[in-house]
């Protein structure tokens, strides 16, 4: 049997790749984006809770109401935008099929969608399935700031999306009030649609805020946002996301949500619902995760790596170009083999694989898997 593949440039991704690796070399793996330590008992003490209590069939198709509700309370409370919970709130199976869902609702045969790189790698390839043109931005180095003017010189009568994620995985990039402001103005005479990756909007640091599209009524009314609970409560197993929209873009987004999985979990819904409740969960982020940062940055002091700024996040980019002028697929390979610890390579986050000589390491881990990769990277 032959098959014409829509995705002819796509494998396995980086992700399985490098996690791989790390279980065969038995290296410690800070490459994927997934906490070694579990979500707090109570959430899990929920979910079974929730199971006995015989919430175990499908939910609505939009989302349990009670969570849709905790998440319009929260994001008016954080954000000042009154988010319709029954026509502008839809529970996902995580952000990439929110993310998903947005892209095919939206973008047709010949559409341009400008993706500012580096770009989480399921951005282009959904643009593609869905006929559409991904048009790279890239990102400046090594400040990470968006090039405005190139920006609005890649806008044109075929753009349809504007693909964005602040805070900015893998650079740790975050967005200001005076971005969005620029950000409005050079919308303002397109019908241009945004679609904001915002997973991490509860992991920013040095007494920074999130600064994402519900914040700014303008770009409110053109955007997707979208937000997950695996990446505040530490459950990226659980895939539960959500995506706020205008009433007229969800309703376009839900067509297509109803048929890739219909409804999400659905005890994990009410827990999450419950546990929303406790503003502290994730009032708390960032200081726990800037811990963590520090540590690691403590902990790195000496060594030949130079670790670049990360505002948000929980990955930390260091340059190894004080070590090696190998391209970074074929460092982080052999940082894994020889030396143990499993880092990603952001050039696969490019397009044309731009190359900076630097390397993406996941700091949401326990202290001592910190300390225990630090000791192997610190003598390179």
């Amino acid at each position: 049997m032959k098959l014409s593949s829509k995705l002819p440039a796509v494998g396995a991704t980086i992700f399985s790749e490098m996690t791989q690796l790390a279980q065969e070399c038995g290296a410690i793996n800070l490459s994927q984006g997934f906490p070694d330590f579990d979500p707090a008992p109570e959430l899990q003490e929920l979910v079974a809770r929730f199971m006995r209590e015989g919430c175990n069939q499908y939910a609505p198709m939009p989302g349990v109401a009670a969570l849709r509700e905790r998440i319009a309370e929260k994001t008016r409370e954080l954000y000042g935008a009154a988010y319709d919970p029954e026509q502008e709130i839809t529970v996902t199976a995580g952000a990439t099929e929110a993310i998903y869902a947005a892209i095919t609702a939206v973008v047709h045969p010949g559409d341009e969608a400008i993706v500012v790189e580096p770009a989480y790698d399921c951005y282009a390839p959904i643009v593609r399935l869905s006929g559409g043109v991904p048009v790279p931005i890239p990102l400046e180095y090594p400040s990470w700031r968006l090039n405005w003017e190139m920006l609005r010189n890649r806008l044109g009568p075929r753009t349809r999306l504007l693909l964005l994620n602040f805070p900015h995985n893998p650079t740790g990039a975050v967005l200001s009030a005076e971005d969005l402001e620029e950000l409005a103005a050079m919308l303002r005479p397109t019908a241009v649609l945004v679609l904001s990756d915002e997973v991490y909007e509860h992991v920013v640091f040095d007494g920074l805020r999130h600064w994402g599209m519900s914040a700014h009524p303008e770009l409110r009314a053109r955007s997707f946002v979208v937000s997950s609970f695996a990446k505040t409560y530490h459950t990226t197993g659980w895939k539960v996301g959500y995506c706020l929209a205008p009433a007229e873009l969800t309703r376009e987004l839900r067509k297509v949500h109803q048929y890739i999985v219909f409804s999400v979990n659905t005890p994990i819904q009410h827990a999450y619902a419950a546990f929303l409740e406790d503003r502290r969960r994730y009032l708390e982020l960032p200081a726990f995760y800037q811990r963590k940062r520090d540590l690691f940055l403590s902990l790195l002091e000496g060594s030949r790596f130079r670790p670049l700024a990360c505002r948000g996040t929980y990955y930390l980019l260091l340059d190894y170009s004080r070590i090696s002028d190998e391209p970074e697929g074929d460092f982080a390979r052999r940082l894994t083999r020889e030396y143990g610890v499993a880092a990603i390579p952001p050039s696969v986050f490019y397009q044309d694989r731009t190359d900076h000589r630097l390397l993406r390491f996941c700091f949401a881990k326990k202290e001592e898997t910190l300390r225990a990769a630090a000791e192997r990277l610190r003598p390179i």
